[in-house]
């Protein structure tokens, strides 16, 4: 059945809704409810329940993965800070031997660690979200410009350096679009040079985090954090900014070194051995929950070894530590469940078939990029948007005799943009999690730097369209 523009009103409504409440869980569930009034003909009583078992459907193998490893990574961050594991280490890295003394240092920190954690987007949020933080607090970096880099160098550069699962994800897309299995690889990496927005977006950063000059709401943040030292606008304060000023434990660098560490060589381990011995064909969710699960068990271990706790002790304060992730868990299954609502209204293909009517062949880069734009902001997915351009944008190009690599690029760039800076956005929440920044903060500052690169995109595509 098609449902015309009421397929784009759940995406719309619960993007607007998180914008002017500031409520992303409320939002999403309006959302999810609205959509699925639209999929059960308004009957209320139907809509209403199936919508609840939307929610409950989506807590698949993949999504449980995915909330649970949320839910033990706070856990880890939680044992870390309560056994002097941040507090040592920002004396190791920032105090006592002032390894990065400035706010640029600590930007560039973030930066380099974000490139480093390539295998993936979620991933690498979350150990470059947690790691870097400790750093950026201590310098008084604020949480939205942290949330930035953080955010910025996770998936854009996934798809820049996709020697991960993102390799054979994208080469996929692109077979699917018609591209010769042979050829896809080869596709892939011409596309990358022309991936406008994820290279424009991952040279901004550097760019910032070396001049240390902002624009707009960033540069508002940034006055605040250097003229009171408040990390989150006042309104958002968070909870374990409080309990880690009054944490009293002994500093321990290696509380937080060693937990980090184990993590990130499980990671590579269990992606090399599910991966056959290719790193880039391992299992990432499969990585992903050995590896928080291994660092959970060594900061346990830890500090029950050290006398911080008690193993009574240390299993209450992980369940802690897992409870100030719960409402993230939440949000991410709401958004998991809105994915699944967006994509039952097909409201890509409805959206797609609004631009082809304005569709000239010079134009079909710029329309692609803008139409991934759109739709990606709207459902939050990077992933599906490709899966859905890839067999629209795809076909036209060798109809019409365009640069197959161009399309290419515009394709991905302009997927990434929703995942970048879209409020229900998978990563955009993970992001947010790790580096304690409010979502909608995170949202509204580093939106006018995402549209800017977005607009210089388009325009460059628009050139290159007629030139190539």
């Amino acid at each position: 059945m098609e449902y015309g523009f009421l397929s784009l009103v759940p995406p719309l409504l619960t993007i607007i809704l998180a914008l002017v409440t500031k409520n992303v869980f409320v939002s999403l569930f309006v959302g999810i409810m609205t959509g699925s009034f639209v999929l059960n003909a308004f009957s209320p009583l139907v809509s209403f329940n199936a919508g609840i078992y939307a929610i409950i459907d989506n807590m698949t193998q993949g999504n449980t993965l995915i909330i649970g490893s949320c839910l033990i990574v706070g856990a880890v961050i939680h044992l870390m800070e309560k056994s002097g594991g941040i507090e040592g280490f920002v004396n190791v890295v920032v105090k006592n031997k002032g390894l990065i003394k400035t706010k640029r240092g600590a930007n560039l920190f973030t930066w380099v660690l974000g490139l480093a954690i390539f295998t993936s987007g979620s991933l690498s949020c979350m150990v470059t979200g947690a790691v870097s933080r400790p750093v950026n607090d201590a310098l008084k970096v604020p949480h939205e410009k942290s949330a930035f880099l953080v955010h910025t160098t996770s998936t854009p550069w996934c798809v820049l350096f996709p020697f991960s699962g993102w390799l054979a994800s994208m080469a996929g897309y692109l077979v699917s679009g018609g591209v010769p299995e042979a050829e896809s690889v080869s596709v892939l990496f011409q596309s990358i040079g022309l991936n406008f927005y994820c290279i424009m977006a991952i040279l901004l950063c550097l760019v910032l985090a070396l001049t240390q000059k902002d624009l707009g709401p960033m540069a508002k943040a940034e006055k605040r954090a250097a003229e009171t030292g408040l990390l989150d606008d006042p309104a958002h304060g968070t909870k374990e900014e409080v309990e880690a000023a009054t944490s009293g434990a002994k500093p321990r660098a290696c509380n937080l070194l060693v937990p980090i560490g184990v993590l990130i060589v499980v990671m590579f381990a269990t992606l090399l051995v599910t991966g056959g011995g290719n790193i880039m064909n391992g299992a990432g969710l499969q990585a992903l929950i050995w590896a928080v699960v291994a660092s959970l068990l060594t900061i346990m271990v830890m500090t029950v070894v050290q006398k911080v706790f008690t193993v009574e002790e240390v299993i209450n304060e992980m369940f802690k530590g897992m409870s100030h992730m719960l409402p993230i868990a939440f949000i991410l299954l709401f958004g998991f469940t809105m994915g699944t609502i967006v994509k039952s209204l097909d409201t890509g293909s409805y959206l797609s078939s609004l631009f082809q009517q304005f569709l000239t062949p010079a134009l079909l880069p710029a329309l692609t990029f803008l139409i991934a734009v759109i739709l990606s902001f709207a459902t939050g997915t990077s992933m599906g948007t490709m899966a859905i351009m890839a067999v629209i944008a795809l076909p036209m190009a060798f109809d019409m005799g365009i640069s197959i690599p161009l399309v290419a690029g515009a394709m991905f760039g302009g997927s990434i943009f929703g995942d970048h800076c879209s409020p229900i956005s998978d990563t955009t929440i993970m992001t947010c999690a790790t580096t304690g920044c409010d979502i909608i903060d995170h949202v509204k500052t580093q939106i006018p730097y995402c549209i800017a690169m977005a607009v210089v995109s388009f325009v460059m595509y628009i050139i290159f369209g007629f030139v190539m």
